[in-house]
């Protein structure tokens, strides 16, 4: 298991898909659904599922249909694939090139804030919490990357390239896509590809941003204020990053005055990477132990040891793709966290890591409290927290949070 997610091949290659955008200008078709879906669309729910596609109903996947669910109208682009077979855009209009404009503009206010705080990698579209479903956009200083979630999306792409390109000055919008075999593949959407891993600022940290061959789009950046407080707690401690990925939370541990840090990810070009972020933060090498190890049994041959480490973080991959999945994920991770726990210096603090949407941060909470029990110690919470501000939430949506971060302190039983 090493770091979020496995490994891919990625190539690069032109695409002459701006310019080849589906008509948006106005709702192809429409469908009128069950009046029990009213309230939770109304609410902000922006999913129809294909079982609720009303018998007979025909339309060009990727193509804008008006829905109408009681007294609820609005525009949703139909997939004739996918298991969700409608995505809400709009309540007013078919969207069109003016439309994903504004709402690029209505994304990049809310971030305004980081962007003052000398950070130049966030999350510029999150999807439905944007308003643009199953649609991401990433920035690294003057690069935009784009992931689609459903081959419908692709009809839209050229015009959110147009609003990126007239919103922000960058040297180049790229694409990952993962072909029918999943191997991910980094397209040229406008301008170039970068040459080299990309140079990027969090609150002043610096990091390297891989856009070809990195996880995700190149960082884990829903964890950018966790390695900030990670950082502030840091001072004097023995510090241990299990799946490190790039060294994000080991980096900003040592900035913080961290005594030590171990740095474990089963990836060697991981370790590598946060050997050079170390480096590309003046830090000194000796104060960083980079491991090539599973994370699973360098925790077993640990807790046969003496050592232990004063704080633990430790950010897995998410542990259920469905919510068939769900109860071995809890299982997952209880085991990681009682194996994590007992390699914590009494009254030192964990820090426990969640991307699995399907977990709840409620049932997140209560595998901690069984892998305490199982320990035999006790887990106080001290900070627990889920999102940043570049990935936001619709009310109506809960599924959009994803993300659990919970520091608590280990203490013996009494």
């Amino acid at each position: 298991m090493g770091s979020r997610q496995g490994a891919f091949s990625l190539r690069s290659e032109a695409s002459d898909s701006v310019g080849r955008s589906a008509s948006a200008e106005s709702a192809s078709s429409a469908a009128r659904l069950p009046g029990a879906l009213e309230e939770s669309l109304q609410l902000g729910h922006p999913w129809v599922y294909r079982d609720h596609v009303p018998s007979g109903f025909d339309a060009k996947s990727g193509s804008f249909v008006e829905l109408r669910a009681g007294g609820f109208r609005g525009y949703a682009l139909y997939d004739a694939t996918s298991p969700i077979a409608f995505r809400v855009f709009s309540r007013h209009r078919a969207p069109d090139a003016a439309w994903f404009r504004d709402r690029v503009e209505a994304a990049l206010a809310l971030r305004a804030g980081l962007r003052r705080q000398d950070t130049t990698a966030f999350r510029l579209l999150y999807g439905e919490g944007d308003g643009v479903p199953g649609i991401t956009v990433d920035i690294y200083d003057r690069y935009a990357v784009l992931v689609t979630y459903a081959d419908s999306l692709e009809a839209v792409v050229p015009l959110i390239v147009e609003a990126l390109r007239a919103v922000l000055p960058l040297d180049g919008i790229l694409q990952r896509r993962r072909s029918r075999e999943q191997e991910e593949r980094l397209v040229v959407l406008s301008g170039r590809e970068p040459t080299a891993p990309v140079p990027v600022t969090e609150h002043g940290v610096r990091f390297l941003a891989d856009l070809r061959a990195g996880q995700k789009t190149g960082l884990f950046l829903d964890h950018r204020e966790n390695r900030a407080y990670v950082r502030s707690v840091a001072a004097g401690q023995r510090v241990l990053n299990l799946l490190a990925y790039t060294g994000g939370f080991s980096v900003c541990a040592a900035l913080g005055g961290a005594r030590a840090v171990t740095s474990v990810d089963i990836a060697p070009q991981a370790i590598r990477a946060a050997v050079d972020n170390f480096t590309l933060n003046s830090l000194a090498p000796e104060l960083h132990e980079p491991v090539v190890a599973d994370v699973f049994e360098y925790l077993e041959r640990l807790r046969r040891s003496e050592r232990r480490f004063d704080l633990i973080v430790c950010d897995p991959p998410s542990f259920a793709g469905s919510q068939k999945k769900q109860f071995a994920a809890l299982r997952a991770y209880t085991k990681l966290h009682a194996l994590v726990l007992g390699c914590v210096a009494p009254g030192g603090l964990y820090a426990a890591a969640s991307c699995t949407s399907q977990v709840s941060p409620e049932a997140f909470r209560h595998t901690l409290a069984q892998a305490a029990a199982r320990e035999r110690v006790s887990f106080q919470i001290v900070h627990d927290i889920g999102q940043p501000i570049d990935h936001p939430v619709c009310a109506g949506h809960p599924e959009g949070r994803y993300l659990k971060f919970v520091m608590g302190r280990v203490l013996r039983q009494v």
